[in-house]
């Protein structure tokens, strides 16, 4: 699947591992994963955020990067992340303060299989009786020929530039807002063409929503 955020994951990828950036992408079901759930960056809100799931890789990977698990072997010896430290984090990200637990408890892993059914490993582990969790390192470690990568930083990096680029929606989404105000201040074709391009495919559902109502009002 290629859209117009697969240019950032790509641009990513190809500043971290260079000429074997395309071929890391292609063998990383994980990468594959949030180039799907990064569709609506560029979409307005008319396709979902997919936070929960984004958020429930992120946290994970955030504390394995934290403990220098991207330098060391022993991650299979971690005790693994408190539940309640990994809900706390996913709710102070942006847009992330009503989010609930089931993208970690099971939800993030069921689509992945939806959309990897051939993978054999999902992307959280969990142990039920401690309540504690990982990021499946079988999916963060890439082999390039003879050449072993490992993708946490890119994961992280992928994130948040999807944040950064929801945000400006967002902001553009409010800046229109208050422009609609005064709208009628403004000349008739200024005022045809604002409208207009308010009407078109890409524009924020919620701004269409409320553009659509004013006209048909």
């Amino acid at each position: 699947m290629e859209h117009e955020f697969t240019a950032q994951i790509r641009q990513i990828l190809a500043s971290e591992f260079g000429k074997d950036s395309n071929t890391v992408y292609e063998v990383s079901p994980l990468m594959q994963y949030l180039n799907i759930k990064t569709r609506s960056a560029t979409r307005g809100s008319k396709a979902r955020g997919s936070f929960a799931n984004l958020y429930a890789v992120y946290v994970l990977v955030e504390d394995y990067l934290r403990n220098n698990f991207d330098k060391r072997k022993d991650y299979s010896d971690y005790e693994g992340a408190k539940f309640t430290d990994l809900y706390q984090r996913q709710r102070e990200l942006p847009f992330g303060s009503r989010l609930q637990n089931h993208a970690l408890n099971s939800r993030m892993n069921e689509e992945f299989r939806k959309y990897f059914p051939q993978v054999e490993y999902v992307p959280i582990l969990r142990n039920l009786k401690t309540n504690r969790y990982w990021i499946n390192e079988n999916l963060l470690r890439i082999a390039v020929g003879r050449k072993k990568y490992n993708i946490a930083n890119s994961i992280i990096a992928v994130i948040d530039k999807y944040i950064e680029t929801k945000r400006e929606a967002f902001t553009r989404f409010i800046e229109t807002s208050e422009r609609l105000k005064g709208v009628e201040a403004e000349g008739d074709s200024q005022v045809e063409d604002f409208i207009m391009g308010l009407l078109a495919s890409n524009v924020d559902a919620r701004v269409f929503e409320i553009v659509s109502y004013a006209v048909l009002k």
